[in-house]
C-alpha cells in the first residue's frame, strides 16, 4: 500500500518512512497490510491464468463499464465530497454497481483492473479533495479487489454468462453475498481495531447495525442487474442505471444529513430534541398496546473535576465512554440520548414492572456497575494515562404508575437522581418507590 509521501526537506528524495501509513497503530497494520499482499498476489495469479483466455470483446467491455463509472463519479461529485465530510461510518461510494456487473462479465484480472482505474479516478476527484489518505484509498481498493475475485470465481463456475440458467441466477445471487461479505468483514475489521472501542460487541453491532451496508447491498443488486442486461441485450444498456444510481447518491445523502442532525457529536447517541420525538413515539406505542416502560435519567459525578483536572478533550472521551458502556448495557430498541452535558437518558420498552420495578432498576444497576470499572486511556507527557475512578448516579421512573406522559416520567426519574445524589453518589433510585 502506497500512502501519502511527505517530501524531504530541500526537495531531497522521498523516504518510504515518511509515508502516512506508518503513523497507523499497529494492530491494524497487521491487517491492512496481509492483505494488501494478499489482494498483489490474486492479481499476480488473474494474470497467470487470464491473459491467455481472455474472451472476444472484453474491451468493449471494460470501456463501456469504466465510462459509466467515471460519468456516475463525475454526476456526484458535490454529494460524494459532503457525505465523506459527514461520514462518521465506513464510506459506501456506491461504484460496487461497476466493480460487480464487472465480476460478472468478465475475468477477474480485467474486472480488477477496473477497480484500480475506478478507484485512482475517485481517489483524484473526491477522496483527495475529502482528506482521504492514499493509505486508506489503496486499502479498500484491496479489498474490493478480494471482493471482485471472490465473485467473479463463484460467476465462473456457470460458464461464460451467467444468466443463461437457472444454476446461473443462484451463482449470481451468492457472489452478491460473497462480495458483501469479504467487503464488509474486512472494512469493518480494520475501523474497529483502529477505534477506541475493539471488543467483538462494537464489530458486531457495526455489521448488523449501519444502513451504509443496506446500500452496499443496494448496490450489488444493480450491480448485478447491469451484468445481467449488458450480457443479454448489448452494452449499451448500462446508461440505464445511471440515472437512478445519481438519484440514489442524492437520496443518501439526504438520509445522512437527516441522521447527522439528530445525533451528539461527541457521543454518537441521539441528542435531546431527536430522544424526546423517538423517546415519545415509544411511549404511545406502549400505551396503545398496554405496555409499560421506564426512563433512566443518568448523571456523572463530579464531572467538573475530570474537566478542570484533565482538560476539556479529556472529559469528552469520558463522555464517549459512558455512551458507549450505557449502548452496550441496553437492548437495540431501547432509545438512548445525551441530554447535554454530562447528563443522558435512556427510555426502555417492555418493562415487566412486577416486583418491585426489578427489570429497569436492574438494567440501571448494570449501567452503574460497568461505568464504574471504565478507565479511560489519555496520552500525557510522561506516556499514557488512564483516568478511572468516576462513578454515575441514575434515577428511573417506571410507566405508567410513575407518570402518565413522558414530561412527568422524566420529572420523577430526574427527582429520582438526584435523590441519589444526595445520599452519596454512585447509586439508583427508582422513582415514587424510591422517594
Amino acid at each position: 500500500m502506497i500512502g501519502s509521501v511527505q517530501p524531504r526537506r530541500r526537495h531531497g528524495p522521498t523516504r518510504i518512512t515518511g509515508w502516512s501509513l506508518w503513523s497507523l497503530p499497529r494492530r491494524v497494520l497487521c491487517v491492512v497490510l496481509p492483505i494488501e499482499l494478499l489482494a498483489v498476489v490474486s492479481l499476480a495469479v488473474s494474470a497467470a491464468h487470464d491473459v491467455a483466455v481472455l474472451p472476444d470483446g472484453w474491451v468493449a467491455r471494460l470501456a463501456v463499464l469504466v465510462l459509466a463509472g467515471v460519468i456516475s463519479t463525475e454526476c456526484s461529485l458535490g454529494v460524494e465530497r459532503i457525505r465523506h465530510r459527514r461520514a462518521t461510518v465506513p464510506h459506501i461510494d456506491l461504484s460496487s454497481v461497476w466493480t460487480f456487473a464487472a465480476a460478472a462479465l468478465l475475468p477477474g484480472l480485467a474486472a480488477c483492473a477496473l477497480v484500480v482505474i475506478l478507484y485512482l479516478h475517485i481517489y483524484l476527484r473526491v477522496d483527495r479533495r475529502a482528506g482521504v489518505r492514499a493509505h486508506q484509498v489503496i486499502y479498500t481498493a484491496a479489498t474490493i479487489v478480494l471482493a471482485v475475485q471472490t465473485a467473479s470465481v463463484i460467476m465462473g463456475l456457470a460458464g461464460a454468462n451467467p444468466y443463461t440458467s437457472a444454476f446461473g441466477l443462484v451463482l449470481v445471487g451468492l457472489s452478491v453475498l460473497a462480495y458483501a461479505a469479504v467487503n464488509m468483514l474486512l472494512v469493518t475489521t480494520v475501523v474497529v481495531l483502529a477505534g477506541e472501542h475493539r471488543d467483538l460487541g462494537t464489530f458486531l453491532r457495526m455489521l448488523r447495525g449501519d444502513n451504509e451496508w443496506v446500500l452496499e447491498f443496494a448496490s450489488l443488486s444493480m450491480g448485478a442487474l447491469v451484468g445481467g442486461a449488458m450480457a443479454s441485450f448489448g452494452l449499451g444498456y448500462a446508461v440505464l442505471v445511471l440515472p437512478p444510481l445519481v438519484m440514489l447518491h442524492r437520496t443518501v445523502l439526504v438520509r445522512q444529513l437527516e441522521e447527522k442532525a439528530n445525533v451528539d457529536s461527541k457521543t454518537g447517541l441521539l441528542n435531546a430534541a431527536a430522544w424526546h420525538e423517538r423517546a415519545g413515539h415509544e411511549l404511545r406505542r406502549a400505551e396503545r398496546a398496554n405496555q409499560q416502560a421506564a426512563v433512566l435519567v443518568l448523571d456523572l459525578d463530579h464531572f467538573k473535576r475530570i474537566n478542570d483536572r484533565h482538560g476539556h478533550l479529556v472529559g469528552d472521551s469520558v463522555l464517549a465512554a459512558v455512551a458507549t458502556a450505557v449502548r452496550a448495557e441496553v437492548r437495540e430498541d431501547d432509545v438512548v440520548g445525551r441530554f447535554g452535558g454530562e447528563e443522558f437518558v435512556v427510555l426502555l420498552r417492555g418493562v415487566d414492572v412486577t416486583d418491585d420495578r426489578a427489570h429497569a432498576e436492574a438494567v440501571a444497576e448494570r449501567i452503574r456497575r460497568r461505568v464504574a470499572t471504565l478507565g479511560v486511556e489519555v496520552p500525557g507527557p510522561d506516556g499514557t494515562v488512564v483516568v478511572a475512578d468516576f462513578t454515575v448516579s441514575i434515577g428511573g421512573a417506571v410507566f405508567p404508575p410513575d407518570g402518565p406522559d413522558l414530561v412527568r416520567l422524566l420529572e420523577t426519574a430526574d427527582a429520582a437522581m438526584y435523590q441519589a445524589k444526595n445520599t452519596g453518589r454512585n447509586r439508583v433510585r427508582m422513582g415514587v418507590a424510591g422517594s
